[in-house]
């Protein structure tokens, strides 16, 4: 059997194609395999006698020293942000009152917010109620009445 022999361009082709993946999925996590192989090419290139079992390993290596210093130091970095609540949309509406648009019965009514009806949850109120939103529950306010 034949041994499997790679070329330093073989990485650099695995690190784009490792690239082309992580456009296309969310996270970093391929990033920083794509960048182990582009290590794992250029040490190739410089030292082009090195063994395809370290090679993998050296990748291997890379990859997960990498991908884990990237959890731990993502995890404890915030972006800070002067619009925190950019892509929370529902809760850019804690703190402000509507009208009801359709009634509270049962604990379930709607309020129109712009051009959008959501679904909201309190003590059951007439239509045309001021409610205030308190919380947000994936699509659904909590609102009380004001």
């Amino acid at each position: 059997m034949a041994e499997l022999e790679f070329v330093f361009w073989n990485w650099w082709v695995l690190a784009l194609m490792l690239l082309v993946l992580e456009l296309l999925s969310p996270g970093f996590f391929f990033l920083w395999m794509a960048a182990s192989g582009f290590i794992t090419g250029c040490l190739l290139l410089l030292i082009p006698d090195i063994d395809s079992e370290w090679q993998v390993l050296i990748f291997s290596i890379l990859s997960i020293v990498a991908i884990a210093f990237w959890k731990r130091y993502g995890k404890k970095r915030l972006i800070a942000t002067d619009h925190p609540l950019l892509n929370r949309r529902g809760e850019q509406y804690i703190g402000r009152v509507f009208s009801l648009y359709k009634p509270i019965e049962n604990g379930e009514g709607k309020i129109k917010v712009d051009d959008s009806i959501w679904k909201v949850h309190g003590q059951d109120c007439d239509i045309n109620t001021r409610v205030k939103v308190i919380a947000v529950r994936g699509t659904v306010f909590d609102v009380e009445k004001v």
